[in-house]
């Protein structure tokens, strides 16, 4: 019996190793990856029209929130539940895929009349709509499927290759800022592609079977995302937002200052989407068994993000200036003040993540979860409505990191008053 148990213990931990270096080279293609096109793209375009495509892109993502519709976590803790039941997870697969098409047909009722009929969408059609594009290659693509299953390495191949041949068109055909409307094209062919062979690469592996979904299980994936949408909506006003409000109150060329060195940000953060993807399903199938051994598990993953994260942040603060000069060039001083102000996100999303997602998520804490980014959100609306009229892209970058902290502070909160401390290991050994 010591044996067998002694198996499944390497086994299981085999597969977390594994998930996390699949999630890890995931990362690398969507945010690495470009993180490479970065530094010619932004000397190439220029700050105006580098921002102009980044506006175009922010405004897309609230359609790719849309599709989402929370499935990321709702679908992929059905099928880590469900996963050896190929009945059941092929009803998830087909219930999560009807709902994102019926998503999907009601983005577009809403993002045509806009790029039609207000003059600044209007005026950049071909740009919003290339943007747009993108949102069917994220309907196309189930991340959720895979890290459900915890099978994380076929999908990793295909995203990887297809996301680095996407690279070489940036440094074939954008050669001035004229080149812009070739951004987006690029970045959502690759999306739709890489999309498109993922599907049909899950159907194979899994063996699923399609057959249209129940009313019933479309209701069910409608009623157990909506917390979970509610709470990412909420993420969007302070994340995506701040760069869209931005645009309306400045122009493209601030929005290049802010967004470029939010960039750089967002590719440090990446370093954590593979541990926290990489640990949900695990986290969410020790839970099931024991709350005591979840409990333990997450207060060693927050002293290892909470430590690693710090540092990172560390290094960003005092090498503000040199990596603006090496990633961005001369062009993008302003942009050095952002990233300082910004430098210490990584940590304070790398707690709530721990907080929220694999906390308070995993023991169904979803309508508290949801309320506290509700009033993230609403405090960053009043915040940047506030500060970017006073002080532009210095206002937006104070403005995301008071919601951040803010988020991080009353998650810790609240899991307190529920009696739970995730940084206090002892009370649960």
């Amino acid at each position: 019996m010591f044996k067998s148990l002694l198996k499944n213990t390497i086994n299981k931990n085999r597969l977390l190793v594994e998930n996390f270096s699949a999630l890890s080279l995931l990362q690398i293609a969507e945010y690495v990856f470009p993180l490479i096109t970065l530094p010619y793209l932004v000397r190439v375009l220029g700050p105006e029209k580098f921002g102009l495509v980044v506006f175009a892109q922010a405004f897309s993502l609230y359609f790719v929130l849309l599709v989402d519709y929370g499935f990321n976590l709702t679908a992929t803790r059905e099928i880590s539940i469900n996963r050896n039941n190929i009945s059941q997870t092929s009803r998830i697969f087909c219930s999560v895929y009807f709902v994102k098409a019926i998503l999907f047909l009601a983005s577009l009722l809403i993002f045509l009349p806009i790029i039609i009929f207000i003059p600044k969408f209007s005026s950049d059609f071909i740009v919003y709509t290339f943007s747009f594009l993108a949102v069917l290659g994220n309907i196309m693509f189930p991340i959720w499927l895979f890290q459900g299953m915890e099978k994380m390495k076929y999908i990793t191949i295909i995203n990887v290759l297809i996301k680095g041949l996407f690279i070489i068109p940036i440094f074939l055909f954008i050669k001035s800022p004229n080149d812009y409307l070739y951004v987006p094209l690029i970045n959502s062919l690759g999306l739709i592609f890489s999309g498109i062979l993922a599907f049909v690469l899950s159907i194979k592996i899994f063996k699923l079977e399609i057959k249209k979904p129940s009313f019933s299980s479309v209701v069910c994936q409608f009623r157990e995302g909506w917390h979970v949408f509610v709470s990412t909506i909420a993420v969007s006003i302070y994340t995506i937002s701040t760069i869209f409000i931005l645009g309306i109150f400045t122009n493209n060329t601030i929005v290049g200052y802010y967004s470029a060195a939010e960039k750089i940000i967002k590719a440090f953060r990446s370093l954590l989407n593979p541990i926290s993807q990489a640990v949900y399903p695990h986290i969410n199938k020790t839970a099931s068994i024991s709350k005591k051994r979840a409990l333990i598990f997450i207060n060693k993953l927050t002293n290892f993000v909470g430590a690693g994260t710090f540092v990172v942040s560390l290094l960003i603060f005092f090498s503000s200036g040199f990596i603006v000069k090496i990633f961005l060039g001369s062009q993008y001083a302003q942009s050095i003040v952002v990233l300082k102000i910004l430098a210490f996100l990584p940590f304070l999303i790398g707690l709530s993540n721990i907080l929220g997602i694999q906390t308070m998520l995993t023991f169904n804490f979803k309508k508290a979860f949801s309320r506290i980014l509700v009033l993230a959100g609403a405090l960053n609306v009043v915040l940047v409505f506030f500060l970017i009229p006073l002080f532009q892209h210095i206002g937006a970058a104070i403005a995301l990191f008071i919601t951040e902290f803010f988020v991080a502070i009353f998650m810790f909160l609240f899991l307190k008053k529920k009696g739970i401390n995730i940084f206090n290991v002892n009370r649960y050994e």
